[in-house]
Formats: structure tokens, C-alpha cells, sequence
């Protein structure tokens, strides 16, 4: 098994996640990955150098402080290891391009990408829970979106996940119950789509003719329309405190920034 050892002035915490990431490419070779975090003293960067030399590891390190990157670098040289400077370079080219120098301040860079990994997880979890397909991570959803067919939850869902919230939505069939675990969620989180029944006969029309089906299909007659509507409708009525929002001819941004605003005043 080869080791992989992460050197960080902060947490070493992104260094890990991309490490990781990156490892995943490499199925068939074990690897160890080892953080070390907080790391700032000559000594201790000296004691790891000198311990990945006798592992033959490779090491990575995120330090923004340009005096310790230079001092690991010399490390590395003198006990001949291989390393990656994961934010040295990056940090360099930016200092000449916005000809600015960098603070050089630990753990700001754990705080940005935090942030980014936060949304990535979110945008996971949409992926995952679209259109009803893990009923039991409902409660675990900071919103779930609650329509139709063709009511833009997937849409919205993606949005929302991109702004770092963990969303799923379940899809209302004609004549089938909502699955149980919709009822665990607390309804501050719930939300009804609803659309006018011309606007969704055009959407569903022109979704059949893209898959090469034949229009005359329930799914796209108005009549069955109308009473999935209905059938919606009388499943918000019995959930007074969801919110139902009309998606009707508006685009994805707005009926998001909707939701979001009254997402954020119930929870405040």
C-alpha cells in the first residue's frame, strides 16, 4: 500500500477531500492517505519530511504562509521526497496577475471551499432524491418540492441545491398516495407546484413529440391534466401549511427566488 501524507497550516481538510477525489481514479492501487494539520513549526515540518522519506510517501501540502512553503520545499529536497504544493503555485500566479501581495493567512482557504463543498454535497443529494427515488431521505431534505408531472421540480431542485440546499422532490401520480415518509418532514420545508393545465398540455405535448410518442396519450390529453390538477390540489388542501407556488410561464430563477424567501422567513 502506498502512503499519501498531507501537510496543512489550517485542517487539511479540503487537501483530504481532493485527495481523496483523486485517489478515486486509482481502483486498483490501496492507498493510505495520512493529515497532518496545523502544522507550522520547523520541527514538525522536519519530523513529517524526514517520516514520508521512510515511507517512501508522497507528500501534499497546502501552506499559504510563503516563508513555510519555502521551508518545506527545502525539506523536500534534502530528503529527496515527492511533493505536490497544492496551493503554492496557484497562490503565486495570483499575486502577479492582480499584482497584489496575499496575506498569507492560514485557514481562509478551508472557509472559501467549504462553502463549495457544501453546495457539491447539496447538488449530490438532489441528484439523488429526484422525483421520489429515496422516499427515506425525505426528512433528512432542508426543502422538498411536492407536483406533478412536468412542474419543473427537477429544475428548481437543481437551482436550489446550488445554492447549498439539500433538496428532493417528490412527484403526485393520479390516484396514488404520497409516499409515507412525506409526512415526517416538518411542512416548514414543503412545498406545492402547481401550473395552469393549457401551459402544461403545451410542455407535455412537445415532451412527447421530443421522445417520439404518439400525442394522443393520457399523459398529454387535457382532461387527464385537469385531473391530475385537481388531484394535486386536493392533496395541498390537506397540507394547509405547504406553500403552493404557480410555475405557470415563469422561469426557473423566480419561482426559486419565491421559495427561497419564504423558506428563509419560516425557518428564521
Amino acid at each position: 500500500m502506498r502512503t499519501v501524507m498531507i501537510i496543512s497550516d489550517a485542517t487539511g481538510e479540503t487537501a483530504e477531500r481532493m485527495v481523496r477525489a483523486a485517489t478515486l481514479q486509482f481502483t486498483e492501487t490501496p492507498v493510505n492517505v495520512r493529515t497532518y494539520s496545523r502544522v507550522r513549526l520547523e520541527s514538525e515540518c522536519e519530523k513529517l519530511l524526514e517520516k514520508a522519506a521512510e515511507l517512501k510517501a508522497l507528500v501534499v501540502f497546502t501552506v499559504v504562509n510563503a516563508e513555510e512553503r519555502d521551508l518545506i520545499a527545502r525539506l523536500v529536497e534534502r530528503y529527496n521526497v515527492e511533493a505536490v504544493d497544492l496551493i503554492g503555485a496557484l497562490i503565486g500566479k495570483l499575486a502577479s496577475f492582480l499584482g497584489a501581495t496575499p496575506a498569507g493567512v492560514p485557514g481562509l482557504l478551508h472557509t472559501i471551499t467549504e462553502d463549495y463543498f457544501r453546495r457539491i454535497e447539496a447538488v449530490e443529494f438532489a441528484v439523488k432524491n429526484d422525483d421520489g427515488a429515496e422516499p427515506r431521505n425525505l426528512p433528512k431534505a432542508d426543502l422538498v418540492l411536492v407536483g406533478i408531472s412536468r412542474t419543473s421540480k427537477t429544475p428548481l431542485s437543481t437551482y436550489l441545491a446550488q445554492r447549498g440546499l439539500k433538496v428532493a422532490n417528490v412527484p403526485l401520480v393520479l390516484g396514488i398516495d404520497p409516499p409515507e415518509e412525506l409526512s415526517a418532514v416538518d411542512e416548514r420545508k414543503v412545498f406545492g407546484l402547481i401550473i395552469q393545465p393549457d401551459t402544461l398540455a403545451r410542455i407535455r405535448q412537445a415532451r412527447l413529440k421530443h421522445l417520439g410518442m404518439p400525442t394522443e396519450t393520457s399523459y398529454g390529453e387535457r382532461s387527464h391534466i385537469e385531473n391530475e390538477i385537481a388531484y394535486s390540489r386536493e392533496i395541498f388542501r390537506k397540507h394547509p401549511n405547504w406553500p403552493v407556488i404557480d410555475v405557470t410561464s415563469r422561469a426557473i430563477e423566480e419561482t426559486a427566488a419565491d421559495i427561497l424567501r419564504i423558506y428563509q422567513e419560516r425557518m428564521a
